[in-house]
């Protein structure tokens, strides 16, 4: 009896472990993550043309310039000096411009050396400033609120612009183009028809973009660091700024390639408050040492050279007013 009833039950578990039961998933798409603040950007108007025939001249450098440590009186070098700190506006995510190194935790590259170079002249110091990070949208603001002294973070000098700020002379010229995918089919704009491109908030490359012809969708975001995301999560088509940003982020995605001629000049200026002419001839006169001496071409050798094609150019020409 016994052995009929174990029978019975091995019987009763085989058949239960046949029993097929079905459970229904449900299927979920896929959610690529967007960076905050990314948004398809609405076409304004055209750019009005440039209606400043002098738009890179800037006042003329102090003769003489003061000694570090012995500031005119009354000037803003002088109120800078009493604080201790020269405050200034940069970028922390554009490679070997303004960048935060990754083992040391310090922002680094070109334009600090440029910003470094007026707290010398100021303090005898490169090391007194402090270096706030800033998103291209947050440039003027942060000076018209009196955040910081200056900015210095690859900003284009435009007449729209030199309404709001005062402009040093130009420090350096980039080209608006254009990065892809390698073997992409985009050559240059006359592909951009349609396609989805990305620039800052506050950019001119995203007033550039939107006056081409060929009606790209622009994407706007708040750090160009966010544009090359976009671009490798497949986002977008392509990304549209200044050549020494899209270098830097070629050189971070072997991927990726900067293709066509220029869609414009970039002259880049250190930004100021408005009316203050004689913190722009103190950092006009440091400009023209740095010229002078040898500096501007050793930062451009140390950050620059192999980033961008070609040798070491010389540092632009100042215009000065009369």
């Amino acid at each position: 009896m016994k052995r009929l009833l174990a029978l019975a039950l091995a019987a009763l578990v085989l058949s239960g472990c046949a029993v097929s039961t079905t459970t229904s998933v449900p299927t979920v798409p896929a959610q690529v993550p967007t960076p905050g603040g990314a948004a398809t950007a609405a076409a304004g108007a055209p750019p009005a043309a440039e209606q400043c025939p002098d738009l890179l001249a800037s006042p003329r450098p102090l003769t003489p310039m003061p000694a570090p440590g012995q500031m005119p009186a009354g000037s803003t070098m002088a109120k800078i000096a009493q604080r201790g700190k020269l405050v200034v506006g940069v970028d922390q995510n554009t490679l070997n411009m303004g960048f935060r190194d990754p083992f040391s935790g310090q922002i680094q590259g070109f334009d600090i050396d440029m910003a470094r170079a007026v707290a010398q002249a100021l303090f005898g110091n490169p090391d007194a400033i402090q270096l706030r990070a800033l998103t291209s949208d947050q440039r003027i603001p942060a000076l018209q609120h009196g955040d910081v002294d200056m900015v210095v973070r690859t900003m284009t000098i435009t007449c729209d612009r030199r309404q709001q700020v005062t402009f040093s002379s130009e420090y350096y010229e980039a080209q608006q183009r254009i990065l892809v995918k390698k073997n992409s089919g985009i050559s240059g704009p006359d592909q951009l028809a349609g396609k989805r491109v990305c620039a800052t908030k506050g950019s001119t490359s995203l007033a550039t973009l939107q006056a081409l012809p060929q009606k790209p969708v622009t994407v706007s975001v708040a750090d160009w660091t966010d544009c090359l995301v976009l671009l490798q999560q497949g986002q977008l088509d392509a990304v549209s700024t200044d050549d020494v940003i899209l270098a830097g982020m070629a050189a971070q995605d072997r991927y990726t390639e900067v293709v066509g001629a220029s869609l414009a000049a970039e002259p880049y200026g250190i930004a100021l408050p408005k009316g203050d002419v004689e913190m722009a001839r103190f950092v006009n006169g440091v400009l023209d040492r740095v010229r002078a001496s040898g500096t501007w071409a050793a930062s451009y050798q140390h950050w620059l050279f192999g980033l961008l094609p070609g040798p070491v150019p010389a540092p632009p020409a100042p215009q000065y007013q009369d």
